[in-house]
């Protein structure tokens, strides 16, 4: 095995699950790098010698992909193509004595929370005068702001907060310091992020600051696209709308996961929202803001969900035209309220709810999407890709959202804003020329 000393060492990162632990790995390499210790993230060169996997324990298949992703990383190092592998973020956090027991290959194990005892054993010093300092994983013209840690809801299906722990807001200077960094280092957009994006600021402030920090961070020059994830439906602060009007650089897009659309489920969820209360809301935000673009989320075979919850929401889905929707399949997590109800419905009838429901919003998406054909959008080129830009309008977010084909000649720079009409739609993706 080979081994190497501390300036020696290389070390790679490999993040699973979602964009909050996508920070929490850059923030990582920040510090690393700060150390003087080299680092790289999703290294595909192979010529790293130490391993640090950032795992997701949100849902059975995000389980599996991490217990695969690390059982992967112990072989190379038994084959001594590796000196140490370690392991953090949630899975780590919720099961840590499981997977001692179970791949005592791995050198260490750590928490959510315990990025300075991982930085000791990476011989690094946990650096405070970093906070929000990081090596971006994304391409260097947008990236995810993560405003808050944790979640003080209770919903019956969700483990986030026995891995996360209790909401934790960021103070507003400490994030628009952050973004101003962010801005230097060439960001265009900054994508806000937290498991209750409308709570922020109960906790430090006494009251729900968001629409305030948006303000301070819609003032910072050179930031183009303001972009909001994961809000909460149950008391929605309507204020938001009213600073996303106001503010040209906040996206006309809102990430509002809803879960379900049956009154039964809602309840069961512990969703704290009535179905009425779900309609009364998406009504009242696209009045004050026409055009918004509605993203949500839900999920399919919950333990007690019948045929007739799954036709209301395919029934609420064409009432409300969501602009995006993505669906997970109910994942039967321990510790959860959730988890005392009989998990009923077998796994390949969830999987087919999910599609049905996933079928019946492509045709929306279709008929949305011809809507725009012949307009024209000012969009983000993201990357290229066999001769063509990927672009998104600023009614899209990264990787799990609509792009943008721009067929062109001409050299668009990456990370760059153009204009361009609407050529051709799909279901989910559109063409365009650039104007």
């Amino acid at each position: 095995m080979r081994t190497k000393n501390r300036q020696g060492n290389k070390i790679n990162i490999i993040t699973l699950g979602c964009s909050k632990n996508m920070v929490d790995s850059e923030v990582l390499s920040g510090q690393l790098a700060a150390n003087d210790i080299s680092v790289v993230h999703e290294n595909k060169k192979a010529d790293h010698n130490i391993v640090v996997v950032n795992t997701c324990g949100f849902i059975d298949k995000a389980k599996e992909e991490s217990i695969n992703t690390i059982l992967r990383q112990v072989e190379l190092k038994k084959k001594g193509r590796l000196d140490k592998v370690y392991v953090t973020g949630c899975l780590s956090e919720r099961y840590k004595n499981n997977l001692e027991a179970e791949i005592p290959e791995v050198d260490a194990y750590f928490g959510t929370m315990e990025l300075p005892l991982l930085l000791k054993e990476l011989e690094a010093d946990y650096k405070t005068d970093l906070l929000g300092e990081r090596l971006l994983a994304t391409p260097r013209h947008y990236a995810y702001m993560k405003i808050s840690e944790g979640c003080n809801r209770t919903c019956s299906f969700c483990a986030i907060p026995l891995m996360r722990g209790q909401h934790l807001s960021k103070p507003i200077d400490v994030l628009v310091s952050e973004a101003q960094g962010l801005v230097k280092k060439g960001v265009r957009e900054i994508m806000l992020i937290a498991q209750e994006l409308t709570y922020y600021g109960l906790d430090l402030y006494k009251k729900r600051m968001l629409p305030d920090l948006l303000h301070r961070l819609a003032d910072i020059e050179g930031l183009e696209w303001i972009r909001l994830h994961y809000a909460y439906p149950s008391k929605f602060p309507l204020e938001i709308i009213d600073v996303m009007r106001a503010r040209p650089n906040i996206c006309n897009y809102l990430d509002m996961p809803l879960q379900h659309a049956s009154d039964a489920m809602l309840k069961a969820m512990k969703r704290q929202i009535s179905r009425a209360e779900m309609d009364e809301l998406i009504y009242a935000i696209r009045e004050r803001l026409p055009g918004i673009c509605l993203r949500t989320t839900l999920i399919a075979g919950f333990p007690g969900e019948t045929r007739a919850d799954v036709e209301e929401v395919k029934e609420f889905l064409s009432l409300h035209q969501f602009d995006r929707v993505g669906i997970f399949t109910y994942s039967h997590e321990e510790d959860t309220s959730a988890h005392q109800l009989p998990d009923s419905i077998a796994a390949d009838e969830k999987e087919q709810r999910a599609q049905e429901i996933m079928e019946h919003q492509q045709e929306i998406s279709y008929l949305l999407n011809q809507q725009k054909v012949g307009k024209e959008f000012k969009v983000l080129v993201d990357k290229k890709e066999a001769g063509r830009y990927l672009a998104r309008t600023e009614f899209d977010s990264v990787e799990v959202d609509n792009e943008v084909i721009i067929k062109t000649t001409q050299k668009l720079v990456i990370g760059n804003f153009v204009n361009v009409r609407i050529t051709k739609a799909y279901d989910f993706d559109l063409e365009a020329e650039l104007v």
